[in-house]
């Protein structure tokens, strides 16, 4: 049965079913980069460092989002890493601005001096 469903979406114009590569592998990769993302979020004191980690973590979410909309041939979650890299390279943009900001003020980037706000 499954070889005639593969045989069906190859002769319509989908794309075959994933390969060696299974949804796990990707899965795995993800959930990695996103623990070394949320790891190094969490230990490192450098803001650009904290920044740089978020980042990573939102290209591991879109990575799961691809390989998942990759194994159900479903552009869904394709669609919707645009708009999380859209929403990523804000932030990225609005937190350089910040940290070009902050080490103006204190001539450092170290997080643990600016846990206390002055008025």
């Amino acid at each position: 049965m499954m070889g005639f469903m593969t045989s069906l979406l190859a002769q319509s114009g989908y794309p075959t079913p994933m390969g060696v590569l299974t949804l796990d592998h990707y899965l795995v990769v993800s959930a990695i980069m996103f623990t070394l993302g949320l790891i190094g979020f969490i230990t490192r004191r450098n803001l650009i460092i904290m920044f740089l980690c978020t980042e990573m973590m939102f290209q591991a979410a879109g990575i799961a989002l691809i390989a998942g909309s990759r194994f159900w041939l479903n552009h869904t979650g394709q669609s919707f890493v645009v708009f999380v890299l859209t929403v990523a390279a804000a932030e990225a943009a609005m937190a350089l601005a910040l940290v070009v900001l902050l080490f103006r003020r204190r001539d450092s980037l170290n997080a643990d001096e600016w846990s206390e706000m002055k008025g």
